[in-house]
């Protein structure tokens, strides 16, 4: 049977050129037959990035070519990026693309761009060659017509450089002003725009509810479930039958808790602890299992694995499963069977794993508790949580003194910590913001968390060492460029990394993290250190988690709300149950790369569209405010302005250069420092300044800001110039009628 493996190396023995269909026919020794069939494999490693197809329907391997493949990330200002779809070896950063040699990709697209030049420090710049696969099939954006009744749309995302005309009969009734989608009939060309249909229309930005449904058809979120999916998930039913945990480890009469906010409906993990006779902990993590009830390829599987992730917004969720299996069958609710894959941990008193064990189990919790009750009884001691809960409180304390344990142990092989409090929105029914506080992390969450890391780790470790297939979520080391950047940057403020860069362990960042403790550098430091790092990704290779500090990590906890955790269970359960063999095993990993770029993309997009949904309610909450005076300090250091988070409000907004007058100030980048060239005033990351909120812009989600003391300084300086000009007005008057009065005399 023709493998990609097999594909791959007859291109590889083609060194002087790319090769096209007839050369890999020839070479592979294929009947005509299977012309089509090698063409699919060829896209499908053309869109997994093993290959790169070139003009003249020809592929290459990315490594031999001046091509790579990537999505292209537009500026506003009409510049992009590419982001390589693989590592490359030969350049260390995203290819920058200016805006004439755009071609027609549009921000999001998949592209292949030709790299022409190597800059300084590994950069590398280019040209598009072509658009390999669109971002979009909708959009959305602003009806609008101009005199001559022409339509047309405007980008919602600044992103997108172009309006979308709309042809006569295909407004489905918008109105001029009223937030639509769309969806492209006509790509661009290098000599026509883009054109488009109205499919839905949303009506009123302001309107209640538009917000969040602009965001989940911007980020092309599924919002609904196939009736098949549905169907499948309500054929199971709504509670576990006895035959259902047949051959099945009894854990229901183990003394089990689930922990989770007050606002949560799908409760996918419960723990059991118990002291073991030689005084070790016996830990057991038990978590939710979808995998037996969602088969591979069946509608179910089909439908989680497009959305990749639940996606959370203030006001709603947007579920990875239909509602009856992630609220229902499997979310494990208190005082009723639910089946779960566990993993039981005997852990020594350094936090040391020294045996452990994964069951398909049975579980009946006996409680539903949240994170506020369990930190009352261990924290604040309170006395109604305790007497409620009295006969669970000694599991409690257990709980914390096996955290206490795993924390000191991940502290002491420097694990980063990054514990800042977050902004919470409070939503009212309309979905508008009432307020917006801290939400911090308590012992409570710390202590869930911490027994989710372990069992991660676990998980990993043990398909790591039986060499089965499976995704794990790795972090990789940070690029040396930002680190040197970053370094140049802390060691302007007193700190430093360490003296060699070149062997940074994670030590070394939590270091600098607990150094900078309560300092007002702290969270602009802490800010500037995640972009200088990796994001995290999922990869069928085990290439350890540089935050984390561990060599082997993977997603174990989480299968009703992150499809790769639902592909570690299968895995865990093929292991368990023998059916793994070479053949199975071999087709599982073939698809491993795909579906780790899948996910890994799926993720990124749920996190940009929760993010966005947050920014831009915390933009209407603050409408009303034009004109206070907030204290903030500063997080962002460009050279044009200063991004500062306000400390009431936990919003971002933006002071312009243009509006510090009071001198020219100059930007420098190592520093991260705006500084006046004459008065010597400078600003800085984690500096504290008073400011005014003078603009909102809803259009595009920004707070416009000034600082209070150039504007105080600039209203003395208008009311100074106020009274010289009445001075000098009152004086030449005084002269006119002191001249008038002497001409009559004469």
């Amino acid at each position: 049977m023709l493998t990609s493996e097999d594909v791959i190396e007859a291109v590889r023995l083609k060194p002087e050129s790319p090769a096209n269909v007839r050369e890999l026919m020839d070479r592979l020794e294929l009947p005509p037959a299977k012309r089509v069939f090698l063409r699919r494999l060829l896209e499908k490693l053309v869109k997994a990035g093993e290959l790169i197809k070139v003009r003249t329907n020809r592929y290459g391997l990315p490594n031999r070519t001046p091509y790579v493949t990537g999505r292209i990330e537009i500026n506003p200002r009409g510049f992009g990026f590419v982001v390589p779809d693989k590592a490359e070896s030969k350049f260390t950063s995203d290819v920058f693309v200016a805006s004439e040699n755009l071609n027609t990709a549009m921000h999001g697209d998949r592209v292949v761009v030709c790299i022409e030049r190597y800059r300084e420090e590994g950069r590398a710049e280019g040209h598009i060659v072509r658009v390999i696969e669109r971002s979009l099939g909708s959009f959305i954006g602003r009806y609008e017509t101009n005199d001559l009744k022409t339509a047309y749309v405007v980008p919602f995302d600044r992103r997108f450089l172009m309006n979308i005309d709309i042809p006569s009969g295909e407004s489905k009734e918008a109105k001029p002003g009223d937030m639509v989608a769309i969806r492209f009939t006509r790509w661009p060309t290098l000599k026509r725009g883009p054109l488009g249909k109205v499919v839905e229309v949303f009506g009123d930005i302001d309107a209640p509810g538009v917000d969040s449904k602009l965001i989940i058809s911007k980020h092309g979120l599924p919002s609904s479930h196939s009736s098949e999916a549905i169907s499948e998930a309500k054929g199971f039913g709504t509670y576990v039958e006895n035959k259902d945990t047949l051959d099945r480890k009894d854990f229901r009469m183990l003394l089990t808790v689930t922990i989770d906010g007050e606002t949560a409906r799908d409760f996918d993990d419960a723990i059991t602890l118990a002291i073991l006779p030689n005084g070790n902990f016996s830990l057991g993590v038990h978590i939710a299992d979808v995998a037996r009830y969602v088969s591979e390829g069946g509608a179910l599987d089909i439908s989680a694995y497009e959305r990749g992730t639940s996606v959370y917004f203030p006001d709603q969720a947007i579920h990875m499963f239909p509602e009856v299996l992630a609220t229902g069958l499997c979310s494990l609710k208190p005082k009723v069977d639910r089946l779960v894959q566990s993993c039981l941990m005997e852990i020594d008193f350094k936090g040391e794993v020294k045996t452990y064990e994964f069951h398909d189990g049975v579980i009946n919790s006996d409680a539903r508790m949240t994170y506020t009750e369990v930190n009352a009884i261990l924290v604040d001691k309170d006395k109604d949580n305790r007497d409620k809960y009295v006969e669970l409180v000694p599991l409690f304390e257990r709980m914390e003194a096996l955290f206490n344990v795993l924390n000191d142990r991940r502290n002491k092989r420097g694990s980063i910590d990054f514990d800042l409090p977050k902004a919470k929105l409070l939503i009212d029914k309309e979905g508008r913001v009432e307020a917006i506080v801290a939400s911090e992390r308590n012992l409570a969450h710390r202590i869930i968390e911490e027994f989710m890391l372990i069992a991660n780790e676990t998980a990993a470790r043990h398909l790591n060492n039986a060499g089965i297939s499976t995704l794990y979520r790795v972090h990789e080391e940070p690029d040396p460029i930002k680190v040197s950047e970053f370094e140049d940057f802390v060691s302007s403020l007193g700190f430093s990394l360490g003296r060699n860069l070149d062997n940074l362990k994670p030590k070394n960042f939590q270091s600098l993290m607990r150094l900078l403790k309560g300092k007002p550098e702290e969270r602009s430091v802490a800010f500037l250190m995640l972009r200088t790092m990796q994001q995290a990704r999922y990869d069928p290779v085990c290439l350890g988690h540089f935050g984390l500090a561990t060599d082997t990590y993977t997603h174990f906890t989480s299968p009703i709300r992150r499809y790769p955790d639902l592909v570690v269970h299968r895995a865990l359960r093929k292991s368990r149950s023998g059916v793994l063999n070479d053949t199975n095993d071999n087709s599982f990993a073939r698809d491993l790369p795909v579906i780790a770029k899948h996910t890994s993309e799926m993720e990124r997009r749920a996190e940009v569209a929760e993010r966005e949904i947050v920014q831009w309610k915390k933009v209407r909450f603050m409408a009303d405010k034009v004109g206070n005076e907030f204290t903030g300090y500063v997080v962002g250091v460009t050279g044009f302005g200063l991004f500062i988070e306000l400390v009431e409000h936990y919003v971002e907004g933006l002071v312009h250069i243009a509006s510090i007058t009071d001198d020219y100030y100059r930007y420098f980048e190592r520093q991260q420092v705006l500084k006046g060239e004459n008065n010597g005033k400078a600003y800085k990351l984690g500096d504290f300044v008073k400011v005014q909120l003078v603009r909102v812009d809803q259009e595009n989600r920004r707070l416009e800001l000034a600082l209070v003391d150039i504007l105080q300084r600039i209203n003395i300086k208008q009311r100074r110039k106020t009274v010289s000009n009445k001075s000098v007005s009152s004086k030449k008057s005084k002269q006119r009628r002191a001249t008038k009065r002497s001409r009559r005399r004469s």
